[in-house]
């Protein structure tokens, strides 16, 4: 298991944002597969399939900012927060 793996399941664990990040980018992921599993969808459904890709993006973005943060050397003692 890489540093940056083993950070992301620490996170899960154990920093509450990220965790219900985590769970939203997996609701919007499987809210998508709903989606893509209809082979015809109307405009409500394809700006609906537009929007969950923007708000999984973000989502995915924020969980990318907070594990670079934890992944970053403290200033202090230059340890990374999550070298376990």
């Amino acid at each position: 298991m890489n540093r940056e793996q083993h950070a992301r399941e620490v996170l899960l664990e154990e920093d509450d944002e990220y965790r219900d990040l985590a769970e939203q980018h997996r609701a919007l992921e499987s809210r998508l597969t709903e989606l893509l599993g209809h082979p015809y969808r109307s405009g409500a459904e394809q700006l609906e399939e537009t929007t969950l890709k923007k708000k999984k993006l973000y989502i995915k973005d924020r969980m990318e900012h907070i594990l670079r943060r934890h992944l970053t050397p403290r200033l202090e003692d230059g340890e990374p927060l999550l070298d376990r």
